[in-house]
């Protein structure tokens, strides 16, 4: 007669190891060669020596952040905003024979490029100050998180109206494109009815309506009935005059910034892209090509479709497709798709969201630490700041307690019973806690997932031991029933 009480002997679990994503199955596909730089592109190394000349000051600042203040504590200002305080501006000042503004410029600018990091009122140094001298990766990313952030490198002109700011952000990337394509100078008057192009265009696909027919009320008086008459007509549009000069302040302030970034250069009424400028922007139009090129067209795609087109890559053509999908975007809209699918029921995309916004880094911190008061989102916002904070991927998950691994355990096994063969289900035993299947369904059962019953039904009909199967699948009744 077989025991009703599984015996440890045959339910023991083998020590914990990391909790990682559920393996998938994965579709053979052809790797695509890695793309050639434009001829002319300087080698990583001369483009990094590039970098570290234009982020040399705000290096030094960080370091001195490091030595002079330990891990940076106390440095910034409470306010939350990442600006330094005022005693800390004038001791740096002090010991760095600069100006306390020039001291300020270059911490903000050293916060850009990641090189501190800064939480609330404390700050540390970021992972690529300690790479800086070793690692041309590490100072080629802090310089293109410099170059995406350029917007906020030089305040914006206070005159303006913020969604006029906006709409010349979101329209430069077609100005970067068009300089890195010329691979020349290019006078700024071109680049500016460049710029009133695309505004127009963004206009319009907003189908924006004026409010009342009086130019007293209408905030583009001739531009957008040009452009609706020519919709129909199809005649090309007629821009207004006055429009250039609304934009031109716009574009100068934008130029200003990215040459303060390092992307490019003005002189005699003509703009001209840096070796840095020209290879970062040709690096995002690569990313965007190769997206346009897979067979989901994930580029096209929202962040749910997105990610289930990448659920069957390899890890590294995965993060291809994210930061592809990514350059294709503004980043607060990005990270904002991806914690909405990531709160879906598919628990597969929300381990998939989760690595996306690895690619994203510390500009999605923010909303990731929001989102880590969220029961679901919990444990892999966890995860996702540890590593952040500099934690080994293999270590991070010790910032979880008991209950929120074994919520992420069941979890992961959702994804893996959802989208997984039955071998993987059983393999992912290894990842529990729990020394034995007991221990883990005690706990199981008393954490809440909505999806334990269906995980315990999956795992019993999946297991070979006949033993484990019906202690599991007793453990599915009692919770499905509400028993003990």
């Amino acid at each position: 007669m077989t025991s009703r009480t599984p015996r440890d002997s045959r339910l023991r679990l083998v020590r914990p190891r990391p909790l990682a994503a559920a393996p998938r199955a994965v579709t053979p596909h052809r790797s695509r060669p890695a793309p050639r730089p434009p001829e002319g592109t300087p080698p990583p190394a001369e483009l990094a020596r590039m970098a570290r000349t234009r982020l040399a000051d705000s290096a030094r600042v960080a370091r001195w952040a490091d030595s002079a203040l330990g891990p940076g504590r106390d440095g910034a200002a409470p306010d939350g905003t990442g600006t330094l305080s005022d005693a800390t501006a004038q001791r740096a000042a002090a010991d760095l024979g600069l100006s306390a503004a020039q001291v300020r410029a270059d911490w903000d600018t050293a916060r850009l490029a990641g090189l501190v990091e800064v939480h609330g009122d404390s700050a540390r140094p970021g992972w690529r100050l300690r790479a800086w001298n070793r690692d041309d990766s590490a100072v080629l990313r802090g310089w293109v998180a410099l170059f995406d952030a350029w917007s906020l490198a030089c305040p914006e002109p206070a005159d303006r109206e913020h969604a006029a700011v906006a709409e010349a952000v979101s329209a430069m990337p077609q100005v970067l494109s068009f300089l890195q394509l010329s691979a020349g100078p290019v006078p700024v008057e071109q680049l500016l009815d460049l710029l009133r192009q695309r505004v127009t265009e963004l206009r319009t696909e907003r189908c924006e309506v004026p409010y009342a027919p009086s130019a007293a009320h209408d905030p583009y008086p001739q531009v957008l009935h040009a452009a609706s008459a020519d919709s129909v007509s199809g005649e090309a549009p007629v821009h207004d005059p006055a429009e250039g000069a609304e934009l031109a302040p716009l574009l100068d302030w934008a130029l200003d910034a990215l040459a303060y970034v390092g992307a490019l250069t003005c002189a005699d009424g003509q703009a001209t892209l840096t070796p840095l400028g020209s290879w970062a922007v040709w690096v995002k139009l690569e990313q965007i090509c190769v997206a346009a090129q897979s067979p989901a067209g994930n580029i096209e795609q929202n962040a749910e479709d997105m990610l289930r087109g990448c659920a069957q890559l390899r890890p590294n053509a995965a993060r291809a497709e994210y930061r592809a999908w990514l350059a294709a975007r503004t980043v607060g809209s990005a990270v904002t798709e991806l914690l909405d699918a990531a709160r879906g029921e598919d628990a597969l995309l929300r381990g998939l969201a989760f690595e996306a916004l690895r690619v994203v880094g510390a500009p999605a911190e923010p909303e990731v630490r929001a989102a880590s008061d969220e029961t679901p989102l919990r444990p892999y916002a966890l995860l996702w700041l540890a590593e952040q904070e500099g934690a080994d991927p293999e270590e991070a998950h010790e910032v979880l307690t008991r209950r929120e691994s074994t919520w992420l355990w069941v979890d992961t096994a959702a994804a893996v019973a959802d989208h997984g063969e039955a071998p993987l289900l059983v393999r992912h035993l290894e990842s529990a806690v729990q020394p034995t299947v007991p221990a883990l369904l005690d706990e199981v059962r008393a954490i809440g997932h909505p999806r334990t019953v269906q995980v315990l039904v999956a795992l019993a009909a999946a297991h070979p031991d006949p033993a484990l199967a019906k202690a599991v699948r007793r453990a599915a009744f009692q919770v499905h029933t509400g028993g003990s």
